[in-house]
């Protein structure tokens, strides 16, 4: 299979053929996309992520906002890590383009 953008899509520790991303567990595909993101100190990609998800009505029911999410890397991680624990249903194809888009904006180095 191709490359697209240039990056590998080889589940880490595989030693597979080339996979697309898409076609990953979306388990996998999560961790890496969020252990991506930490590692590069990518708060954004987490509050970007929630903003346009169902936590996002979780955290305002909790009394808070995005604009409240003052919280170091790690919390912000645990709070995504705590919103997408459970199977997204019918979101999963969007979150898979959006986890797959990030890998291969960011290549691992």
């Amino acid at each position: 299979m191709s490359e697209q953008a240039g990056s590998p899509q080889v589940p880490p520790g595989t030693g597979a053929p080339e996979t697309p991303y898409e076609d990953w567990p979306y388990e996998q595909l999560r961790d890496t996309a969020f252990e991506r993101a930490r590692d590069r100190r990518d708060l954004g990609f987490f509050i970007q992520l929630m903003a346009h998800t169902p936590a996002l009505g979780a955290t305002a029911d909790e009394g808070g906002s995005l604009g409240e999410m003052s919280g170091s890397l790690i919390e912000t991680l645990e709070a995504a890590r705590q919103a997408f624990r459970d199977e997204p249903g019918e979101l999963e194809p969007l979150f898979r383009a959006v986890f797959a888009t990030y890998l291969r904006e960011h290549p691992e180095h």
